[in-house]
Parts: structure tokens; C-alpha cells; sequence
């Protein structure tokens, strides 16, 4: 087949997505990459010497204790969307392929030793003696249970249309015909259509492979295997302590990969930043994320402490919601409201310059970021102007969402919030902001479209394009299934995908993402999502806020150069080395 049809791994980068992962990165980040999300609460402890056993071959007793914003309640990693959950269900399960860590996006061998998409057909070779921590050997059926899990309803086990996250369909529900598992270490993928970011999606978080012994044993209390999960990865799951709000992992001694380097890793959840960061500086935890400015500042100017940088593939954001609040699905309004918020103001006195203005949906170092687009300029006069011709000079009222604790995209959410409201009080609108304590009910709320504005953002799961455009801004809904002449839909349309918080539904845009998927091609795939962000940034669904850098405050007890930062995949703490 010619270079068109078919991707191996040596050539995928180039074939699908190679901009991303080419890019060269410098620093440290936030959520989705080894990144999370934050809140809850928490105190000081576990310095690294109440260590319990040794994890095995190569692990030393020592504990790496890693400080975060938030403690969910499940680690399960086809029930969540969650970041927080991400970065301990990496340490405990592996996928078939994974990221490079630091790479931006290179893939790199794990529980497949070779792979290769050609049309519609994808072929694994499996790595041979690993083994689950529940003694099970890995082979091409444990994927296939995971697969049948998580994507079909006809499946014995299947978690569940109201259980499963939003990932399912979009990782590997929607692509996926077939499985082939009949031989113990080779697997064969029949795909529903040619789709390019394939091989990239089976490095996804959400595309862990599961025990299929473990699924049959949980029967039909699939639910639960969160509170109890089993994988191949570097480290196991020991202890969760939801009272205290921490996990406690201990080192696979089996571990088919590098590491671990030591015998413990403790998450724990201190929900103040200040306290947060703080911690990490006195050295009774060793690395925290999620920090906000001041966060920031501490650690680079502390003697303990040293805060690393990375150019980061994320996207902050606000969403106007054209299905509850009929102004904005007026194209004017948008775009008015999009000049009114000072976006420059945001990244450089807010986020004290650790993000930049965004400009469209892709962020730079992604395939088809489209270069010719400039962020909108503040402009209050022309705001105002472009509301009385839209109807709206006497204004208008709204809710505008938000969480409260830092997240990467957004460091200082409450005070964003406040620069919007007041930004856009000078062009005649009142905005009122709704602030949610935790992040878990505030994407439950967001996800059902109760919001009529709202703040999130995004971490590249796969550093493809197709993980922007498609999965933030396409309904995911049939093409007939818009009205004529309407951008929008409700999110009680059939199919309807609610990580689209804005319920936009333009589909001269769903066509180029959809036809983008289907091709091989790098140069072909650049300029369909190039050409797809000039009409996102025409039509303004969003407000385009900032792409962050991806940072990371991290202790002089780790031994230098053993963590890497990452803006996608991770965090890998089995590299990580205690002084």
C-alpha cells in the first residue's frame, strides 16, 4: 500500500499527527499530559520515610510522596474523564502503545512490540511474559474484554451507558468493528472506517487494558472495580484511604518495563495551594502540579524546591451554550463578547505570563494549528457596536460557570471569572458567576448543559488534532440531525457528545473534521484543520482564553532528570529516583 493507507510504527508520526510530536518542548504543565485536576483538602505528611516494603527487584523502600488538589473515589479508568484519576491509573495499568515521556506525543512500544494501521485494519504484536497483579497473564483477550467493557452493550460485563465515561465512544466505540484475539500475542483491529488517529487513541489513558479475569470476577458489579484495580504497570494499588483522601501504591517487582525506583508512591490531596505548594518546598511531599501564580513564584524562588517548564497542548476556554441560552446562538453576540474579554490581560497579569492568548480551538504545537489566526483583539467599542446590531444593545443577563481550584489551563479560575464579568459589564452585559467547590459536580453540571457559560479546558489526550476538533466542537451527532440553516443542536439530540459544552453544531466544520479522520495524508489533514479553525475562530463558540505551559514544582530530594515532565501520558513516576 502507499505511504497514504498505511501507518506503522515507524512511519505514524509522520502519517498522523507528526507536528505534535515533532515539536520540540522546553519546561513543565498541568492537567491531561501528566497532569490533573484539583480540589479537595488535605495536610502535610508522608516525608518519604514512613515507607513500608520494598516493591520488589530494583525498588527501593523509599516513598515518593506526590501532592494534589483532589481525591475521587474511584480508579477506574473507563468510568471518568477525570485527570486526577489518570495520573494513578498510569501507574497501575498500561496500554498498548504509550507516549514517550517528554516526547510531546512520539509513541513508543509498551504492551505491543509492533503495530501498524494499513486502511481500515490495524495489527498488534503483543509482548510476551507479562503478567496482571492479580497473577493473570496478559494476552490479546484481556484487550478485547476491555474493548467489549467498555464499548458493547451486548457484552456480559458492559459497563454501562450511564457508568462508562464519555471516552468510551470516542476512544474506540465508534471505530472499532472488530477485534481478532484468537492468537494469545497477536491482535487484528477491523476499524468501521479509516480513521488516522487510531494507533494514537490506544495510547490514551481511557484505553488501559484491563484483567479480563478480573472483569469476569466482578460480574455485575462492574462499578467497584475502581476501588480495587488491577493492571500490568509499574506500580499496584495497596491502600484507598478516603478518609484521609490518599492512595497508597506499592512497586510491581514483575514490572516488564524501566523501574520502578522505589517501593512506594503516596497521593495525596491538600486542596489549599498556598499549603500545597508549600509542602513540596518543606519536603514532606516531592512533586505537586495544578499551582497558580503565587504557587509559581514560591517554588522558583525557594533554595528546596524547583518549579519545571513545559510548553504544554492544552487549551483554556469559555463556552457559551447556544442550547439553553438563546443570545448566543446569535454568531454577532459571540464574537462581540469574544472582543470584549481581555484575553491579554488574563495570560500576562492573571497567569503571569505561564500561558499565551489562544486563538483558535488547536493549540501551536498540533498539526493544523492554523498560523495566519490572531487572538481577537480587545476592543469594548466595537463589542458594544456589534450587540445594538445584533438586537442586543440594552444587553442581556447570564450565568457564567466556573470551578474554583487551579487547574493548568486555568490557574486563578475565581479570578478570571471576575476580569470577564467585569469586562463584560463595560459593554452592557451582567454576568452572574455561579462557583463550584469540586470539579466532580461542576463537569456533572457542565455535561448536562445546565450552564450558559462556562470555563474549561483540555489536555491532549493523544497530541492529534482530531482530540480538539472532533472531540470538543463536533456534536458527534448524524449530519441530517441539524436543523437547515441552524448551528446549533440540543444536548438531547441522539448521539449528542456533552464534552460539546457550547452545543454548537456548524456543518460545513463537522464535515471537514469528519473527512480529516478519514485521511492519511499530513499535508491533506493540515490544511482540512486549518481551514476548520478559521471557522471556529469566525464563528466563536467559544472564547478563546490561553494555552498554558505545562509546570510542575518538584523537590531537591528527586534526583535530577529522573522525573520528566510531559504534556501528554504520564506521570512516570516509575523513572522517578529519591535522593
Amino acid at each position: 500500500m502507499s505511504s497514504d493507507d498505511q501507518i506503522d510504527r515507524r512511519s505514524f508520526l509522520a502519517a498522523a499527527g507528526g507536528a505534535a510530536a515533532a515539536a520540540t518542548l522546553a519546561g513543565c504543565s498541568g492537567d491531561g499530559g501528566d497532569g490533573t485536576e484539583g480540589d479537595g483538602n488535605g495536610e502535610s505528611g508522608g516525608d518519604g520515610t514512613d515507607t513500608g516494603e520494598s516493591g520488589g527487584d530494583g525498588a527501593s523502600d523509599q516513598t515518593l510522596v506526590y501532592a494534589r488538589g483532589d481525591h475521587p473515589e474511584n480508579y477506574d479508568p473507563q468510568q471518568t474523564t477525570s485527570g486526577e484519576v489518570a495520573k494513578v491509573t498510569n501507574q497501575i495499568f498500561d496500554t498498548l502503545i504509550q507516549f514517550a515521556p517528554g516526547s510531546g506525543g512520539q509513541l513508543e512500544d509498551a504492551l505491543a512490540t509492533d503495530y501498524s494501521l494499513d486502511g481500515t485494519t490495524a495489527t498488534l504484536t503483543l509482548r510476551q511474559g507479562v503478567t496482571f497483579h492479580n497473577g493473570e497473564e496478559f494476552t490479546a483477550s484481556d484487550f478485547k474484554a476491555t474493548w467489549q467493557r467498555f464499548t458493547q452493550s451486548g457484552y456480559q460485563y458492559y459497563l454501562g451507558d450511564e457508568t462508562r465515561s464519555g471516552y468510551g465512544p470516542f476512544t474506540l466505540g465508534d471505530w472499532i468493528e472488530s477485534v481478532d484475539a484468537s492468537q494469545d500475542y497477536e491482535l487484528t483491529i477491523e476499524l468501521t472506517q479509516r480513521y488516522a488517529p487510531f494507533l494514537r487513541n490506544l495510547a490514551m489513558f481511557a484505553a488501559a487494558v484491563l484483567s479480563e479475569a478480573q472483569i469476569e470476577a466482578m460480574g455485575d458489579n462492574q462499578a467497584d472495580l475502581g476501588t480495587e484495580p488491577a493492571g500490568t504497570g509499574p506500580f499496584e494499588f495497596d491502600t484507598l484511604d478516603n478518609p484521609n483522601e490518599r492512595i497508597r501504591l506499592t512497586a510491581n517487582g514483575d514490572f516488564w518495563g524501566e523501574g520502578p525506583n522505589v517501593g512506594t508512591v503516596i497521593f495525596k490531596t491538600i486542596t489549599e495551594n498556598s499549603t500545597r505548594v508549600q509542602d513540596v518546598i518543606n519536603g514532606a511531599s516531592h512533586i505537586t502540579d495544578n499551582l497558580d501564580s503565587s504557587g509559581f513564584q514560591r517554588a522558583e524562588e525557594s533554595g528546596t524546591a524547583t518549579l519545571l517548564r513545559k510548553n504544554g497542548i492544552n487549551h483554556g476556554y469559555m463556552a457559551m451554550n447556544m442550547a439553553r441560552f438563546e443570545p448566543f446562538r446569535n454568531r454577532t453576540v459571540r464574537r462581540a463578547i469574544a472582543h470584549a474579554v481581555n484575553t491579554e490581560a488574563i495570560v500576562n497579569q492573571i497567569y503571569q505570563g505561564f500561558a499565551t492568548q489562544a486563538s483558535q480551538p488547536l493549540p501551536p504545537d498540533v498539526l493544523g494549528h492554523n498560523d495566519d489566526l490572531d487572538p481577537y483583539p480587545t476592543d469594548k467599542e466595537q463589542a458594544r457596536s456589534m450587540l445594538e446590531e445584533a438586537g442586543y444593545g440594552d444587553g442581556f443577563e447570564f450565568e457564567l460557570a466556573t470551578f474554583s481550584n487551579p487547574r493548568g489551563y486555568n490557574p486563578s479560575p475565581v479570578q478570571t471569572a471576575n476580569q470577564v464579568k467585569s469586562d463584560l459589564e463595560d459593554i452592557g452585559l451582567t454576568v452572574n458567576i455561579n462557583q463550584f467547590s469540586n470539579f466532580g459536580p461542576y463537569l456533572d453540571y457542565t455535561s448536562a448543559g445546565r450552564h450558559d457559560a462556562c470555563f474549561l479546558g483540555w489536555y491532549t489526550d493523544n497530541a492529534d488534532p482530531d482530540n480538539f476538533m472532533y472531540v470538543l466542537l463536533d456534536p458527534k451527532v448524524e449530519m441530517d440531525a441539524v436543523p437547515d440553516g441552524q448551528d446549533w443542536v440540543s444536548f438531547d439530540t441522539e448521539g449528542y457528545s456533552t464534552l460539546n459544552v457550547s452545543g454548537w453544531a456548524n456543518s460545513e466544520y463537522m464535515e471537514l473534521v469528519r473527512e480529516a479522520q478519514r485521511t492519511y495524508a499530513e499535508g491533506d489533514r493540515e490544511t482540512m484543520y486549518q481551514e476548520a479553525a478559521q471557522i471556529a475562530y469566525d464563528e466563536s463558540p467559544w472564547v478563546f482564553i490561553d494555552y498554558a505551559e505545562t509546570l510542575r514544582a518538584v523537590n531537591e530530594a528527586v534526583v535530577e532528570d529522573s522525573y520528566t515532565v510531559s504534556s501528554v501520558g504520564g506521570p512516570y513516576l516509575n523513572t522517578v529516583e529519591l535522593q
